[in-house]
């Protein structure tokens, strides 16, 4: 079965991965036709899924995990896409809370790798411009949902939103969660910009919600709002929420309180299911989301017994994720200016006070310095890194130059990451605290060694 699961993991893998090659320079460059041609040949299953779709800056995939967890605790089958995956390719593909095995994996594989067969040989052009990774892991994931006839899908959106391969579902509610300039060579490089891309996932008639906050991104999402004449639900009018921060000292990572208010429901006082005040923000969205789902669909509505259930297990590996203590051992996907400013905060609002050592390495094409801005105040050793398995790493000696030119500080070198961290491990006190962050692919090789695992049995580099 190896060598067969290895085989449908080589074929994927093959397929143009923007994930791995990074974003094509003009968001032009995608387009949807080709993804309804293929789901048109697996016989349109998207069309009898009952959708929440959520797209953001930051936050849609905590945002989606929340969603999942309380529509799960309420007894609804409910499937999760999100992207990218941590170690397999499974991950991303969960029912019930569950990822699918490998046998099912491959049974995917091969129902939509004849679809895209056949659609390269009707249309020759697309023999040197295919399907993409994306698309086809996209379309196995609503094949799948179809075929388990789940209740409810939340769908995570990969980049952007308008021209994104999961914009092809017409959901029952559509979420902004929020707007940060981030891939602005793709999406623009302002915020309305960005935000009209976003809100490119909202439909005719159904509703929407938005977490977003500033003016100049809440106007355009407005503006699409109202041309497709979707019923609107903002933070700060139709929903509100008051965060309440642990008690200080802390003697361990504390998430804190959140009490939400939304148009429909007073859903009280709620632990914060995840680390960082961002999270409160994250989980009023998740709740005025569901709010707005059960308007649309009263089979899905959920209570606040559920969202308790399902929030009081969550986990979400590789945001603020403490992996281990003495010291304290924090990996986080950080990885543009927002998520580090975000995880900067709930360091310093969720975790005690204590000797801090940095490892990070980051992706080319995002903002080094200005991650790095947010991050250094808050550590006293840095250790310059990069990820192993992916190459759009940035090379550590260009991460080092970046956080001396900021501060002018001595930062440490270590090309290996099972080096970087054994040197931390090495040089923080028991009483202190270690944060690995500045990618997902770093996150994800990090959690590999200290889980004793292989970071992921794909085929991960670029061709030469």
């Amino acid at each position: 079965m190896l060598d067969v699961y290895q085989d449908r993991l080589d074929y994927l893998y093959a397929r143009l991965d923007y994930e791995r090659d990074g974003m094509p320079k003009a968001i032009t460059e995608l387009r949807l036709g080709r993804m309804r041609r293929l789901l048109r040949k697996l016989g349109d299953p998207q069309l009898g899924l009952r959708v929440i779709h959520i797209a953001g800056t930051k936050g849609k995939g905590s945002t989606a995990v929340m969603i999942a967890a309380a529509l799960t605790a309420s007894g609804v089958r409910t499937g999760l896409y999100s992207s990218p995956h941590l170690h397999r390719l499974e991950e991303r593909y969960v029912i019930y809370g569950r990822a699918i095995t490998a046998d099912e994996l491959v049974g995917l594989v091969d129902q939509v790798r004849t679809a895209v067969d056949e659609l390269e040989i009707e249309e020759p052009l697309l023999q040197h411009e295919g399907s993409t990774f994306f698309e086809i892991t996209t379309a196995m994931a609503l094949l799948h949902f179809a075929r388990e006839k789940v209740g409810a899908v939340v769908l995570e959106v990969g980049m952007g939103g308008r021209l994104d391969s999961t914009n092809v579902v017409r959901p029952l509610v559509s979420v902004v969660t929020s707007i940060a300039l981030d891939h602005t060579r793709q999406l623009g490089d302002t915020l309305g910009a960005i935000a009209a891309e976003k809100a490119g996932i909202f439909k005719r008639s159904r509703p929407a919600v938005s977490g977003v906050q500033e003016d100049e991104p809440r106007r355009a999402i407005r503006r699409i709002a109202a041309a497709r004449r979707c019923p609107l639900r903002e933070v700060d009018v139709d929903f509100r929420y008051q965060m309440f921060d642990p008690r200080q000292p802390l003697d361990r990572p504390t998430a804190g309180q959140v009490a939400v208010q939304t148009w429909r429901t007073d859903w009280g006082t709620l632990d914060v299911p995840l680390l960082g005040r961002h999270q409160a923000h994250n989980t009023a969205v998740a709740l005025a989301s569901l709010d707005a789902l059960a308007e649309a669909d009263p089979g899905l509505a959920v209570d606040r017994a559920a969202v308790v259930r399902g929030f009081a297990d969550l986990r979400w590996p590789a945001r603020v994720e403490v992996m281990e203590q003495a010291p304290w051992l924090v990996v986080d996907g950080a990885h543009n200016v927002a998520s580090a400013a975000a995880l900067a905060e709930t360091l310093q609002s969720s975790f005690p006070r204590t000797t801090r050592t940095l490892v990070f390495g980051t992706t080319r094409d995002k903002d080094l310095t200005g991650q790095l801005r947010e991050l250094l105040p808050l550590f006293d050793t840095v250790i310059a890194t990069r990820y192993a398995h992916n190459p759009r790493a940035v090379a550590p000696d260009e991460v080092a130059a970046a956080a001396v030119a900021i501060d002018g500080r001595v930062v440490r070198i270590e090309a290996d990451p099972a080096e970087a961290l054994a040197t931390a491990r090495r040089l923080t006190p028991p009483e202190g605290l270690i944060c690995v962050t500045g990618s997902l692919f770093l996150a994800a090789e990090i959690r590999a060694i200290v889980l004793d695992r292989e970071p992921s049995p794909v085929v991960g580099q670029a061709p030469a």
